[in-house]
Parts: structure tokens; C-alpha cells; sequence
């Protein structure tokens, strides 16, 4: 599944500007989340409950930023934990073998409005594949304690077989659809 990625995976990581400031993805503010067809009749919803990264940003110099996302595999969670045991086992997640779920940017490019087009690797299952996101920069500013904080957000659509993940295509068709969330914290 996402099952991945998550992350789409994801986080954002560095080759920029000097002036673009790094953070540090806050966990409690952050969210990959994924839906899945399920036998073609409904959907199923689930998030990864362990995320960690950093970016890059400067609102001045946006094609400069960077991002590392680190997804755990093991912390899936649909809610139901006999799905999540299967999910993490060699069907779907293999976490075991496969811990981490990771997107590390490559290249960015504005596309106007505070939405880059964010070309980097995905690795997943095991298997790395580069992909484009449209990542939307949501916010920016100054927090209560006194920090710094910024924000982006990108939907996007994998196929499981691409990363290797094959048993169930019958029950779980077609691609599953990502939802990522980050917040990052300046350092």
C-alpha cells in the first residue's frame, strides 16, 4: 500500500541557497496518510503514525529548497490491528525487511502560487523510483514558544506493483492515493 511512501512518502533535504534555513519535520504535526481501493467498492484509509526529516526553505529563494522525509513502515495504521499485522508482513510492507519508507528531493522548480513541482527518489519496498510531486507551500511564521515554523502539503498517486508490492491486486486495485502533510520546525 502507500503504503507507502509516503510519503510519500518523504522531508526535505539540502542543496540550496545559503540562506535557506533548515527544520526539523515536527512529528506531532505531520501526517502521511493513504487511501486504498478496496475490491473496487470502497475505500480504506490509513496513516503512518512515524515520521521524521528535515527541510531546507527560504520564502525568498523557493526553488532551493530540499527535503528528506523518513517514513517507519512498522507504524501503519488502518485502525484495525489484524489488517495492520498483514500490512506490515512480507504481503504488503515486509517492514521487517524493509523499515524505512523514504523520499530524499532532488530538484525543485517553481510552478507559481506557492506550488513546486519536487522531483526526488521514493524508495519503498526496497525498490527506488524518481517521481514529481506538485508540493504546495501552506504557511509560515512565528509559533508561540518562540520558534519558527513552515509548512507544506502534496496529494499524490503510486502504484503498489511498481515498488514491488504485488499479492492482493485483485482485492486492492488501482493506485493508492497519498496525502502528505508536513510541519517543520526551524532549527
Amino acid at each position: 500500500m502507500l503504503t507507502a511512501l509516503a510519503v510519500l512518502a518523504a522531508a526535505l533535504l539540502g542543496g540550496g541557497a545559503a540562506a535557506a534555513a533548515p527544520y526539523s519535520i515536527d512529528d506531532d504535526h505531520s501526517a502521511v496518510i493513504f487511501k486504498a481501493s478496496h475490491l473496487g467498492v470502497s475505500y480504506t484509509y490509513g496513516r503512518f503514525n512515524t515520521i521524521s526529516g528535515h527541510f531546507n526553505w527560504d520564502r525568498s529563494t523557493p526553488t532551493a529548497l530540499s527535503l528528506s522525509l523518513v517514513v517507519q513502515a512498522d507504524s501503519v495504521d488502518t485502525d484495525q490491528d489484524k489488517r495492520d499485522q498483514h500490512l506490515r508482513g512480507p504481503d504488503f510492507f515486509d517492514a521487517a525487511q524493509h523499515p524505512e519508507i523514504t523520499f530524499v528531493s532532488a530538484s525543485v522548480s517553481d510552478k507559481s502560487g506557492g506550488v513546486y513541482a519536487v522531483t526526488g527518489t521514493l524508495t519503498l519496498h526496497g525498490v527506488s523510483r524518481e517521481i514529481t510531486v506538485d508540493l504546495t507551500a501552506t504557511g509560515e511564521g512565528s509559533d508561540p514558544w518562540g520558534g519558527h515554523r513552515a509548512g507544506f502539503h502534496t496529494t499524490v498517486s503510486i502504484e503498489r506493483a511498481d515498488y514491488g508490492m504485488t499479492e492482493m491486486t485483485d482485492s486492492i486495485p488501482g493506485p493508492i492515493e497519498l496525502t502528505i502533510s508536513l510541519e517543520g520546525i526551524r532549527q
